[in-house]
């Protein structure tokens, strides 16, 4: 113990041994680490949170596999949307019905749109099993047919009508995210396969080729759709409102009168489950106010996001130095800790900061390196926290990092009077204006998913810009960070030692 009191004297708050001794033991798994322990337990039930209140994730994961059985039965076909804030373990719950069972008659599938998240979990899975001896090839083969792109799937199955898939179980992560009709035809025209309908049409009619039992199982992103065509929760009522043969259970939350991306139908015949949304925050550790003033500040309420930040140890800091923020990212990866830089896909100027750099998200061996190769020891400058490659929304969205690095540039500013938020595009060699709300809106949400990365800790970095040249505006870049100063997050240099640093090494 007195060794590793020493070995800790430089860290950003050094241990006492006696403290550590009594300090509680509730580490808190990452995504990869709980998909690692379910695959190989078949269970949930190592998986706590640091606080005792977060009791709704058990209680939904229990309720899924209570109405599975019932509709197995029951013979029938059921879907059952999993919705919650950011963060909250939605995708735990899809992992859990995927990979949750040794029973054969209970084959399930856990399918994404999200291609770094497969590559992600596919190979944390097979390394581990490589490191017990299995063959890796075989393992990769296995692998492919647990987690699966939602993509390949749709059109194996688009294209063979007469195959019925061997899971009578389907998950799919970030459902919210699965194309309209319209993008679905406009996006295949060129390709083999060609769709006809939306892609919760299609899902919906290739399960319903089992008789008697199968189900769907959708975990909902509220707020997080970030591409053009993405249908939202709408679209799969749209589907089922002209498939009468499926059971809908869902929260009464996502249910509403009022027309909108996000909600269902009050005409559909939902069952309605309370315990089927997630509202506390697993990823955000310390703090669950986290989503609140993150909803705030994207809704410019900064008297509210000010009152939240008053009242709650936010996980957020400010800096306008990039060499700053290297330092405090690496002040804080300590030991099993990973960071990493993160921004929007139209951080165009970041490259004059020399952050060109970024992640090909659809480049699998990349991917993976990046979320699970380490700098220290390894020095491997493709990981992560090397800090040299930056993540877009695509690459980073259902995933996470324990201490991230939000880089925020000049497509999301503040502007007019009174002030809003408006959304850019930089085109050739100036910003452009988004002009249609829909856009507008996937930018604002492609915020919320970045400022929700963070296990620990999410340090802000707005650089200073430059005035000789005029798409790196000082005064731009100063309004966005006044603007957040004003909803309450401290400035990095005011705050070096943080009760949500110093805390979280007694999760270790």
């Amino acid at each position: 113990m007195s060794d590793l009191a020493g070995r800790t004297l430089h860290s950003i708050a050094p241990r006492r041994p006696d403290e550590w001794e009594q300090a509680p033991y509730n580490p808190v798994p990452s995504i990869v680490e709980a998909a690692r322990l379910i695959y190989s337990t078949h269970s949930v039930a190592d998986i706590y949170t640091a606080r005792a209140d977060a009791t709704n994730l058990t209680l939904t994961s229990d309720r899924i596999t209570e109405l599975l059985e019932t509709a197995r039965g029951q013979h029938r076909k059921t879907v059952i949307f999993v919705s919650g804030i950011p963060g909250a373990g939605k995708t735990l719950c899809g992992l859990k019905t995927a990979f949750g069972t040794a029973e054969p008659d209970n084959s399930a599938t856990f399918l994404t749109g999200n291609p770094t998240l497969v590559h992600v979990l596919r190979e944390a899975l097979t390394r581990d099993a490589v490191a017990q001896g299995q063959k890796r090839a075989a393992v990769e083969q296995r692998m492919e047919s647990t987690i699966q792109s939602l993509t390949k799937f749709r059109d194996y199955y688009v294209g063979r009508t007469a195959e019925c898939p061997p899971e009578r179980i389907m998950v799919i992560d970030e459902a919210q995210r699965s194309w309209n009709a319209d993008q679905a035809i406009r996006k295949s025209a060129q390709r083999p396969v060609k769709l006809m309908q939306s892609e919760p049409a299609h899902l919906l009619d290739i399960m319903h080729r089992h008789a008697g039992f199968a189900a769907i199982i959708c975990l909902i992103g509220q707020g997080q759709e970030i591409h053009d065509g993405e249908g939202g929760l709408a679209c799969w009522g749209d589907a089922l409102a002209s498939r009468p043969e499926w059971q809908i259970h869902a929260s009464p939350d996502v249910v509403s009168s009022t027309h909108g991306l996000t909600t269902l139908s009050p005409s559909l015949p939902v069952q309605k489950e309370p315990s089927l949304h997630l509202t506390v925050p697993v990823r955000s550790l310390r703090d669950t106010a986290t989503p609140k003033w993150v909803n705030a500040i994207l809704e410019g309420n900064v008297s509210l996001a000010h009152n939240i930040a008053e009242n709650a140890s936010l996980p957020f800091r400010l800096t306008r130095s990039l060499p700053e923020l290297r330092k405090a990212l690496r002040e804080r990866a300590r030991l099993t800790y990973r960071c990493g830089l993160i921004a929007s896909s139209q951080a165009k100027r970041l490259r004059a900061e020399g952050l060109g750099a970024e992640l090909a998200h659809m480049d699998s061996n990349a991917v993976a390196q990046w979320f699970l190769n380490r700098w220290v020891p390894d020095k491997d400058v493709r990981a992560s926290d090397a800090l040299e490659t930056i993540a877009t929304q695509f690459a980073i969205q259902g995933l996470e990092l324990d201490f991230v690095g939000l880089c925020w540039d000049g497509d999301l500013i503040r502007t007019g009077y009174p002030q809003r938020w408006q959304p850019r595009r930089f085109s050739g060699t100036t910003w452009q204006t988004v002009k249609s709300s829909e856009k507008a809106l996937w930018s604002l949400n492609t915020y919320r998913v970045l400022l929700t990365r963070a296990r620990y800790e999410t340090i802000i970095w707005v650089p200073e810009g430059n005035p000789d040249d005029p798409t790196r505006c000082p005064d731009t870049l100063n309004g966005i960070a006044d603007f957040l100063l004003a909803c309450g997050i401290e400035p990095l240099k005011h705050a070096e030692t943080l009760p949500v640093v110093e805390n979280c090494f007694l999760d270790v």
